[in-house]
């Protein structure tokens, strides 16, 4: 599975068309006054699905900016979660999304796309923090003590429950 997740990752960056610069996604306390966070220009969550594999990964378009991904397969009931981390960083993936947390123990591996780990934990996606994933529509991933949330853009916000409903 991690070289699977390694692969993903570089296929996303090889198949990119150019890299762009942006601001990096903003922290949930500049979220708009609803106190969900808001979309951040260029960055969004990307969904692709062929017949039996489905991925959800949140990142910078047409770049190798990934920050999270989801790979499942068809009606598993479980989830590959890869983010892109620091070197020395914990062997964990901490996600949260609309007060729900999850702490997941990892393995981690050298990337090919930066000085960082890959790191790739493994998760149901019946836990509660990605039920209140799919109902809120929006993801944040602790870093180094920081949390960075991340939103669609309202064009992509249906991928997070397609990309559910596949995976089962």
């Amino acid at each position: 599975m991690r070289l699977r997740a390694l692969l993903i990752l570089s296929g996303l960056a090889v198949s990119a068309a150019a890299c762009a610069t942006v601001e990096p996604p903003v922290p949930a306390a500049a979220a708009g006054g609803s106190g969900a966070p808001q979309p951040v220009a260029g960055y969004d969550w990307f969904y692709n699905a062929d017949d039996d594999a489905a991925r959800l990964a949140y990142g910078l378009a047409e770049s190798d900016d990934l920050k999270l991904g989801f790979d499942c397969r068809r009606g598993a009931g479980r989830l590959e979660v890869v983010a892109i981390a620091d070197k020395g960083a914990k062997f964990e993936i901490v996600v949260e999304a609309g007060g729900e947390t999850a702490r997941l123990a990892a393995s981690a591996e050298p990337s090919q796309l930066n000085d960082g780990v890959i790191l790739t934990a493994e998760a149901a996606t019946g836990e509660p923090v990605f039920q209140r994933f799919r109902r809120v529509g929006w993801m944040a991933l602790w870093r180094d003590g920081e949390r960075e949330a991340y939103a669609p853009h309202p064009g992509s916000a249906p991928n997070i429950e397609r990309f559910f409903a596949f995976c089962g």
